[in-house]
């Protein structure tokens, strides 16, 4: 099959084209507010573990955490009725039972594992994180996998080579990063 340059560059454009309206779909369906609700949930909590007292940072954890998650549920709801439809319903189901599983394959991992101290259960399960946002976006859109990568490697950069500061590695960089790519998204997508 002979393809000519003009049927290329035609070809070219189109995948160009669906690239393109396939990021504006991204950043106007509202997913860049779950990176930016998630990015400050991880920045509190993170900066909390490394200066605050257990009891304290249980409190910011729980605190943040059931914040977000009701921030993210209000305005989830609210993007979502601007894009649904059934194909998005059959998603987010799928989507949710693929979380509710990596969560449980978390849980067990690390009840096998048994890390011996907080920085090794917050390395697997900001890795954990990794692995599912990579699957959701080669699902769903290969532009939302890359970010991923350079996240999971900052994370263990942190562990390795900045123990003594892992928790405020981890709240600029992991949880600024998330926050960052958020902005980029709404702003530049």
């Amino acid at each position: 099959m002979n393809i000519s340059p003009d049927e290329a560059e035609d070809a070219l454009s189109a995948i160009q084209q669906v690239t393109q309206k396939t990021r504006r779909s991204l950043a106007n369906s509202g997913a860049y507010i779950f990176l930016i609700v998630t990015g400050v949930v991880w920045m509190l909590g993170f900066l909390s573990t490394q200066y605050l007292s257990p009891t304290m940072t249980t409190w910011v954890w729980v605190s943040a955490s059931l914040i977000g998650t009701g921030v993210s549920i209000v305005l989830g709801r609210r993007t979502g009725q601007r894009v649904r439809g059934p194909e998005v319903a059959v998603t987010a189901k799928r989507a949710i039972s693929f979380w509710v599983m990596l969560i449980a394959f978390c849980a067990a991992v690390i009840a096998v594992a048994q890390p011996l101290d907080g920085k090794q259960v917050t390395l697997l399960i900001i890795l954990f994180t990794m692995i599912g946002q990579l699957a959701m976006g080669l699902l769903l859109s290969f532009s939302a996998t890359w970010w991923a990568l350079p996240i999971a490697a900052l994370a263990l950069i942190g562990y390795f080579l900045f123990p003594s500061i892992f928790y405020v590695w981890m709240a600029l960089l992991v949880g600024g990063g998330m926050i960052a790519l958020g902005v980029h998204i709404r702003v530049r997508w």
